[in-house]
């Protein structure tokens, strides 16, 4: 890893701790809750690059005959040693699936009741592009605007609206392993710095290596800009060699208890195994394999499943199924849950090549002890696909924002107001904190509703008085409610803690927000010895 990029991906300094003193003195981690610890969860990430066949994944067998006509070289068989994996026979005949023959880890996974397929997980207005869709999963947002942020990602943005207080720790808050470049997905509105990228997984061996590289700062540090960049560097660097040091004591303290295979994705599933159990605190985690864009030998000959997509699907398979052998036997697996997901997936129907074609949606994969096994949604309507729209399935059923809202709630114990601080549905003018998988998480692994973090309050349960109303708003707002005649004052944040307006407020009398950007603002009312923080919605 180049120094200078590894400096950029672990810088952790955030402008949110310019967050005034009546927010950010009531700013509490989730243990601070009477039986309400859950510090130690985290979210294991697998991206499968490059846009996964969900057809060939999951095979609708109530619509068999129409999936073989559409795919005449490409189906997998229904009988044969090649066959697919039936998945349960007890599930109602729209959700009759059965698995690619190569997930026969994934199919022992969900009969032991801890795997979910969420079937057509895509978003509004589908971007077929490779370089465009996964920007949008990154950045939290769907193929209609990028209201939620061009420039952050939907995981920084939680970090720093959810960990507040762990921004500054001696560990980075997210780890990624397996890519060269830094994920977007990564990149906080305040700072870039939320996690440390891994490449070629060489765990243990980072703090020596970065100790190695520098040599002592300067003792002089000019006043001007130079000086100022200079001081950021040495800072972020100490900063680095930090995240190095923790990375790689967690590592040498950590085991494996299970054989992976020796693959790259198993690799890197393994080493985050063992940073997890040598005591890393680290909360997302991400691991990727690429080769999913399969526009040719998808196979290698007509009606076969060998090739590509079945050796992707192997690997995956192995390392998932490793990765949990490995933390059961640890005895951590009820602090992990972990989610598949790819920018997209195939078209209905093969394209000749041995292969298939960029198409919409793709199925998930979200697995672990606290999640209630089964399948959500029904199977896809491939009468959809047709001729006049390219032969491409266009229904989502779920939001991929929804999935993984869900989980930042549920299972992270996050309130609403980081939940809208991390994405938002502009397309409907919707929280996802009301759009939730109610099925997806076990009752006993669910964070009841007075454990959630709030990131404003410490407690989502003390009554506020007044309404911001119409909430979202396009051109002002008003304050209602409450009969109240005293002085009311009012300051209003954006989610970078800087200060955007202030002034004093009438009741029924509209404040102006009409210069505002589109996007998510707070605004804090201080009244009668007492003050109450709102969250507003500009579009």
């Amino acid at each position: 890893m180049k120094r200078r990029n590894f400096i950029k991906l672990t810088s952790s300094a955030s402008a949110l701790g310019l967050f005034p003193y009546e927010i950010t003195s009531a700013l509490k981690v989730a243990e601070g809750f009477l039986g309400c610890n859950i510090t130690n969860r985290k979210l294991v990430l697998i991206n499968l690059a490059g846009g996964n066949d969900g057809l060939n994944t999951v095979i609708p067998l109530n619509n068999y005959d129409l999936y073989s006509n559409l795919r005449p070289t490409l189906r997998i068989p229904d009988s044969g040693s090649n066959s697919f994996i039936t998945l349960d026979t007890t599930l109602s005949d729209n959700q009759q699936l059965g698995l690619h023959p190569a997930l026969v880890g994934l199919k022992n996974i969900y009969d032991q009741g801890i795997l979910r397929i969420l079937q057509s997980v895509g978003y509004p207005s589908q971007n077929k592009s490779h370089f465009a869709s996964t920007d949008i999963y990154n950045t939290g947002n769907d193929g209609n605007s990028w209201l939620n942020g061009g420039d952050s990602g939907w995981i920084g943005r939680f970090m720093e609206s959810y960990y507040y207080d762990l921004v500054e720790s001696s560990f980075p808050l997210g780890v990624e392993i397996g890519s060269k470049s830094g994920s977007l997905g990564f990149h906080g509105e305040a700072e870039h710095g939320l996690a440390i990228n891994i490449e070629g997984q060489d765990a243990s061996g980072f703090y020596s290596v970065l100790s190695g590289l520098g040599g002592q700062p300067p003792t002089y540090i000019p006043d001007s800009h130079y000086g100022i960049e200079l001081q950021y560097i040495i800072e972020n660097d100490q900063l680095s060699n930090t995240y190095s040091e923790a990375i790689s004591n967690a590592f040498n303290n950590g085991v494996n208890n299970a054989d992976y295979q020796d693959t790259d994705i198993s690799d890197q599933l393994k080493t985050v195994a063992r940073l997890i159990s040598g005591g890393l605190e680290s909360k997302v985690y991400l691991v990727k394999l690429r080769g999913f864009d399969t526009h040719f030998s998808q196979i290698q000959s007509g009606n076969d499943i060998i090739g590509t997509h079945n050796e992707l699907l192997t690997e995956i398979d192995g390392a998932i199924s490793q990765f949990m052998e490995d933390i059961q036997s640890q005895g951590f697996q009820d602090d992990v849950v972990g989610l598949t997901f790819s920018e997209f997936g195939r078209k209905a129907k093969e394209n000749g090549n041995l292969g298939t074609d960029h198409g919409e949606i793709a199925p998930m994969f979200v697995f672990g002890h606290p999640v209630n096994g089964g399948v959500s949604g029904v199977n896809v309507d491939l009468t959809e696909a047709s001729e006049d729209n390219n032969w491409q399935i266009q229904t989502f059923q779920y939001d991929y924002r929804q999935t993984i809202g869900t989980l930042l709630q549920d299972y992270l114990g996050a309130d609403d107001q980081a939940i809208d601080a991390t994405f938002f549905n502009h397309t409907t003018n919707e929280s996802f904190s009301d759009n939730k998988i109610s099925e997806l998480i076990k009752t006993e692994f669910s964070v009841a509703e007075n454990c959630y973090t709030n990131t404003l309050t410490g407690n989502n349960n003390i009554e506020k008085l007044f309404t911001i109303s119409p909430n979202p708003s396009n051109n002002s707002i008003i304050l209602s409610g409450y009969n109240y005649n005293g002085d009311i004052s009012y300051k209003i944040y954006d989610l970078n803690s800087k200060l955007i307006l202030e002034g004093k407020a009438i009741i029924d009398e509209p404040i102006n927000i009409s210069s505002f950007m589109n996007g998510i603002y707070l605004i804090t009312l201080r009244f009668n010895n007492r003050a109450e923080t709102h969250r507003i919605i500009k579009n």
